[in-house]
């Protein structure tokens, strides 16, 4: 089946199958934006430990699709991992930490005599929700607005400047996608809480959050859209793989791509539903509304990214050096083998679905913690 398919037609797969990861990262970074509400929405000790158990059931499916999207990269485009991750080494390695320190304080808040105490690892819960999603979307602004490295010819790369990918942050267009995830971010968990929590207190003050992290949250994402739609953008020549400068390309990339433009706008119209209704309609699934419409809206601008002839991953310092899906690709052969084993995912899927609603089939309460054996 997958051997009649052209190199350039698995690149495409492969950019689909990755975008989807990223997607499914982004919507489950609602952890991370509820731990940063920890201290908001939870006063007492009862309620945070109410609020981390009901992350914490989850927070092993952040880490672990964030850990698939990097073993996908891999595999499928070997020169951006290579690249990335070996160039702009400084802002992974804090990225990673950041999820390494939420890993241990979820396995270690509750240990008994624990010498650090629990606030100690509750601040690097907060930390985790807060470096975590505004590094990985300064990080994926990149895409968009290039880094400082260049390629020789056996594709080593050189990184021009001492900071590693941390230069990111100079560049407000970055760090305005970072700030829309952040914001993002808690604007699900509030809603997730809500969604989950059988408490009162909680869910009232779940409900002011959602109000307060929504207004941020449009505005630097629709700065980072706009911005985006005016800009300049990295074309690439089908004929001769060339990099060049094109005005407006991400817009003629909307313009000419109508059903990914349609899969954007439902996704927007997604998560403004979600919090709409939950605000002013008293409805408790809000979150399913608002994180189905964030998987639709960040896969959208994945495959803006990278589809139509675009280099999804370009340097602003050697414009040749720009990596496409084509030339970042495996090989036609491996692409063809790993795409057998892609069609395990919807079993993968469905078996954390299960699993999902197995956790979810009744709200979290403070009786439950009372009677709970092993609490976060």
């Amino acid at each position: 089946m997958f051997e009649n398919i052209s190199h350039l037609g698995l690149q495409q797969y492969w950019w689909v199958l990755v975008s989807v990861l990223g997607a499914l990262f982004v919507f489950l970074t609602f952890v991370q934006g509820g731990q940063t509400l920890l201290y908001s929405v939870g006063k007492t000790e009862g309620e945070k430990t109410i609020i981390l158990n009901t992350l914490g059931r989850k927070w092993e499916f952040t880490f672990t699709t964030l850990v698939t999207f990097g073993g996908a990269f891999f595999a499928s485009f070997p020169l951006f991992y290579s690249t990335s991750f070996g160039g702009a080494y400084w802002v992974w390695l804090a990225i990673l930490a950041a999820f390494v320190i939420q890993a241990v304080a979820y396995e270690y808040r509750k240990k008994p005599a624990n010498l650090l105490g629990s606030k100690t690892f509750e601040i690097f819960l907060v930390l985790n929700g807060l470096l975590g999603t505004i590094l990985v979307g300064t990080a994926v602004g990149t895409f968009f607005n290039g880094a400082m490295f260049s390629l020789n010819d056996m594709n080593q790369v050189d990184w021009q400047t001492p900071f590693r990918g941390l230069e990111a942050v100079l560049t407000f267009h970055n760090v305005a996608l970072g700030l829309a995830v952040f914001f993002l971010s808690r604007v699900l968990g509030a809603l997730y809480f809500i969604f989950t929590v059988d408490h009162e207190t909680i869910v009232t003050r779940a409900k002011k959050q959602l109000l307060y992290n929504t207004v941020p949250f449009l505005v630097f994402f629709l700065y980072f859209l706009i911005w985006l739609l005016l800009k300049e953008g990295f074309a690439v020549n089908p004929d001769t793989g060339e990099v060049f400068m094109e005005k407006y390309k991400y817009l003629h990339n909307v313009l000419q791509m109508p059903l990914n433009t349609a899969i954007l706008l439902v996704g927007v119209v997604g998560v403004l539903w979600g919090i709409i209704s939950t605000l002013f309609m008293k409805s408790e699934k809000g979150f399913w509304f608002a994180g189905t419409g964030t998987v639709l809206t960040v896969f959208a601008l994945f495959l803006i990214a990278g589809l139509n002839n675009t280099s999804f991953y370009p340097s602003i310092y050697d414009l040749q050096s720009s990596l496409t899906i084509q030339n970042a690709s495996s090989s036609k052969f491996t692409l063809t083998t790993m795409s057998y084993v892609s069609l395990l995912i919807p079993f993968v899927l469905a078996y954390i679905v299960y699993f999902w609603r197995i956790m979810n089939r009744k709200k979290i309460s403070e009786e439950e913690m009372n009677k709970e054996s092993h609490a976060y």
